[in-house]
């Protein structure tokens, strides 16, 4: 097991005009559960490759321990990955494909064995050693290509969209699975996925890039209560965050009825800069039911009901700003699932105290509360 250390690592494709991860500053911690998110492009799939050898860093150095890889083949790096499309040899076995690596790297029957033997209980393979991949489900396939890379025992663990062709309910259970096993191996792990509920979920912490940067990189509840700007803001979150654009009206943030009292920070903020306009986020969960006449009540015309059994969410538009630039003209608010709204109803809503997040229009970063 080992540290893992990106240090300005930088990949720059030929006729490519910005570079595909840009000065990648990172350091994850020896035995910890790292997960990469972001959209399609922004840079974590070939963040992965280059600590794994398959692309080139054309900038910068990859360290894993102490030891400085960024030139290293990926054979001699210590490295195991686990692929989307599991990559197993369909003519051999289970326990064939999962000593693999240790036959060719010469260890003895023996050895390989006892090795494929411990990861096949680990991961409740044992009545399946002698079968193809061919008789395996998916997510038993997905289990396979994680033993191969178990009996490897390698410092780091490196896994790609891993669960991108599992359907959604075993998408669910394997991830859970994966979440658990890191945590009893201790290995460190690097884990890549488009999917934000599944990073916010099994990572002990998460790096969130776009186009090729670095935006934030913490724990899954400061990602969700403190994102730096409103790209993570509204990328992390599902429903996602309501954002819009409002002026600064007096000590108000301002968007037709919807009115927000602003701290003396926030104020403070706004005016070194120079702005008379504001980007204030708020989550569906951070929005009340009050009625018309209550301090900072907006209305919102019912468009959807979400029911979800332990929740229900509304999904309206302001009704008195055509075309407001709220989520596209559009709030989402989570309501009580026992007595949801009707569609066509016009409810008013308020944002809770202290609940709102508060970003510059000009910089996209966040301002003090």
């Amino acid at each position: 097991m080992a540290s893992v250390t990106f240090s300005k690592a930088t990949r720059i494709y030929p006729s490519v005009p910005r570079p595909a991860v840009d000065a990648l500053d990172l350091e994850i911690e020896d035995g910890e559960f790292l997960v990469l998110v972001g959209p399609s492009g922004c840079g974590k799939s070939t963040s992965l490759r280059m600590l794994a050898g398959l692309e080139e860093v054309d900038e910068g150095s990859i360290l894993i321990g102490d030891r400085d890889v960024t030139n290293l083949k990926p054979k001699d790096r210590d490295i195991a990955m686990v692929f989307q499309n599991y990559a197993l040899y369909p003519h051999m076995t289970v326990g064939d494909n999962m000593g693999f690596a240790l036959k060719i790297a010469g260890n003895s029957k023996e050895e390989i064995g006892k090795r494929v033997a411990e990861a096949a209980r680990i991961l409740d393979l044992e009545q399946f050693l002698d079968r193809k991949p061919k008789a395996l489900s998916g997510g038993q396939r997905q289990r396979v290509a994680m033993g191969r890379a178990i009996v490897r025992s390698p410092q780091v663990f490196l896994m790609d969209e891993p669960l991108s062709n599992l359907d959604a309910k075993l998408r669910v259970q394997t991830r859970t699975e994966i979440a658990a096993l890191q945590r009893r191996l201790g290995v460190t792990t690097v884990y890549v996925t488009h999917d934000q509920v599944e990073a916010m979920t099994m990572g002990d912490r998460v790096a969130v890039l776009k186009d090729g940067i670095l935006q934030q990189v913490d724990t899954p509840l400061r990602l969700y209560q403190q994102p730096v700007n409103v790209f993570v803001a509204a990328f992390i979150g599902s429903p996602g965050m309501n954002i819009g654009h409002f002026e600064l009206d007096g000590e108000e943030a301002a968007l037709g009825r919807a009115r927000l009292r602003l701290s003396r920070a926030t104020l403070d903020a706004l005016r070194e800069e120079g702005a008379d306009r504001l980007v204030l986020g708020f989550r569906p969960e951070a929005l009340e039911q009050v009625g018309a006449d209550e301090p900072g009540a907006f209305p919102v015309q019912v468009s959807v009901i979400e029911e979800l059994g332990s929740d229900a969410f509304l999904y309206g538009a302001l009704t008195d700003i055509p075309g407001s630039s709220v989520d596209g003209s559009h709030i989402i608010a989570r309501v009580d699932p026992s007595r949801p709204p009707a569609k066509g109803d016009v409810v008013h809503l308020r944002v809770r105290p202290g609940m709102q997040h508060i970003f510059s229009e000009s910089t996209g970063r966040r301002l003090p509360d």
